[in-house]
């Protein structure tokens, strides 16, 4: 077994010991990640890094999708916004477009934005 430096063993316990909102936060944090590095591969003629960080973006979403709890009233919502993000990285992906990714980056930050402000407000 290989042997974590301190921060990776904080970011490790960090997320095993996370609740759901602070995971689905981490997952938000991710996507915006992976979209950024993606974004930046392209900028830099990286396509086959740009499609690596692309698809982890969509399977931060698509983990989204999976797990949402359809007995909400914003739960219909979500999913089709969920939906939507995850065909524009597609498009973005198939069609090496920074301005798709930066158009699901927006809306992406928006979403963990108004998610961090729901857990603050829950913590109160």
């Amino acid at each position: 077994m290989a042997v974590l430096n301190p921060y990776q063993q904080y970011k490790q316990q960090s997320i095993l010991t996370a609740n759901t909102g602070e995971l689905a936060l981490l997952l938000y944090n991710g996507c915006i990640k992976f979209i950024k590095q993606s974004k930046m591969a392209l900028e830099n003629k990286d396509n086959e890094g740009s499609h690596n960080a692309n698809i982890r973006a969509q399977l931060i979403l698509e983990e989204f999708i999976a797990t949402i709890d359809m007995k909400y009233d914003i739960s219909k919502n979500l999913m089709m916004i969920y939906e939507y993000l995850h065909r524009r990285l597609v498009e973005a992906n198939i069609n090496k477009n920074v301005e798709i990714l930066d158009e699901v980056l927006e809306l992406v930050t928006q979403l963990r934005d108004s998610w961090e402000e729901a857990l603050k407000m829950g913590h109160r």
